[in-house]
This record gives structure tokens, C-alpha cells and sequence, in this order.
């Protein structure tokens, strides 16, 4: 099976590019959403860290944003235990996708966190930042503090270009993504 991690900034179009790979993606953001929703044991372990802010079941995103811009180490407090959730649900996704030739995993902080393994194949969402922020500022709840926190503790952006095997370069066309990933399938196929 070939690994597949899509690495980029905030707003660059990561799961778009994961989605257009035609294989399965593992996409951390959509299964935090489900944890935030269905498992009353994340919120039990988030309430007794956070009971000022994390109150009621289902989490409400504001309550986790409101916990953030609180305090800075909230923030960590939150990822601790939502990341060991989202490591149990990305096993069992490469275990159901073991016949699979290949898998893409989109998520975030992959290099941050060492989610990844050494031999996958790092692929790098380059957009243009002038983009990405007016992308940005078009979603529902975009919270400028919100996004420098995360910012914060993600590394930097020629330090993920360095590590990636490969660069596509999403000028947020269609053809722009086919084309890049086109070619990766081209080398690594």
C-alpha cells in the first residue's frame, strides 16, 4: 500500500487535492467533526480538562474555539486527547483500506504530530497566500485569532515544502489539481 500525506497551509485546498487522488482518504477534520458529535467519552475527557468550556454534549465548536482563544495551552489540552482519538480512527481506516493500492491521509499537523511513516509519500498543496486569506475570510465563522493559533504550532511553510516529494501547485482550478496529480500517479504508479 502506498501512504499518500497531503501537507500545506491553512486554506490551501489540502482536501480537495486529497479528494481528487481517486483513492480513500483518511480526513482528520471530518472525523474530529464526528468525535465533536457522537463520542460522549472525547467529551467526558474534554469536560474534565476544560469543564469551564467544554459544557454540553454534543460539543458545539464554539465551546473548543472559546476554549482556545481563552488560553493558549487549551489548545494543547484539546489536540492531546482528540489526537489519540483520531490515531485509533486512522488505524482502522488503513486497516479497511489494506487491499488498497494506494491511501491519501488528510490531516493536519501530519508532520507536527508524526502521524506519518517514514516511506510515505509527502505531497505539498502550494497556493498562493493572496488566495488562501480571501478563500479564508469566506468561511462561515472564520476567526482571524482562531487561525493565528493554529498557525502558531504548525511548522513553517519551507520546512513542509522541504520535506515533500512532491509540490502541486493549486491555483483553485480544476485543471491546476488534475494536472498535479496526474503527474504524481505518473512517478509513483
Amino acid at each position: 500500500m502506498i501512504r499518500i500525506g497531503i501537507l500545506g497551509e491553512i486554506g490551501a485546498g489540502k482536501t480537495y487535492v486529497a479528494n481528487n487522488f481517486g483513492y480513500p482518504v483518511f480526513n482528520a477534520d471530518l472525523e474530529v467533526s464526528k468525535i465533536y458529535k457522537k463520542n460522549k467519552k472525547i467529551f467526558y475527557s474534554l469536560n474534565k480538562k476544560l469543564p469551564k468550556h467544554i459544557t454540553a454534549f454534543p460539543i458545539d465548536k464554539k465551546q473548543i474555539t472559546n476554549a482556545i482563544l481563552k488560553k493558549d495551552s487549551n489548545l494543547k489540552k484539546i489536540l492531546t486527547v482528540v489526537h489519540k482519538e483520531i490515531r485509533k480512527k486512522m488505524n482502522l481506516f488503513l486497516k479497511k483500506n489494506k487491499n488498497k493500492k494506494i491511501i491519501v491521509l488528510d490531516i493536519p499537523l501530519l508532520l507536527e504530530n508524526k502521524i506519518h511513516n517514514k516511506k510515505d509519500i509527502l505531497v505539498f498543496v502550494d497556493s498562493s497566500p493572496k488566495k488562501i486569506n480571501s478563500r479564508l475570510k469566506k468561511r462561515p465563522n472564520f476567526n482571524k485569532k482562531l487561525f493565528n493559533k493554529f498557525k502558531k504550532i504548525q511548522f513553517k511553510t519551507a520546512y513542509k515544502k522541504r520535506k515533500a516529494q512532491f509540490i502541486i501547485k493549486n491555483k483553485f482550478t480544476k485543471k491546476s489539481v488534475t494536472n498535479g496529480v496526474k503527474d504524481i500517479l505518473n512517478v509513483i504508479l
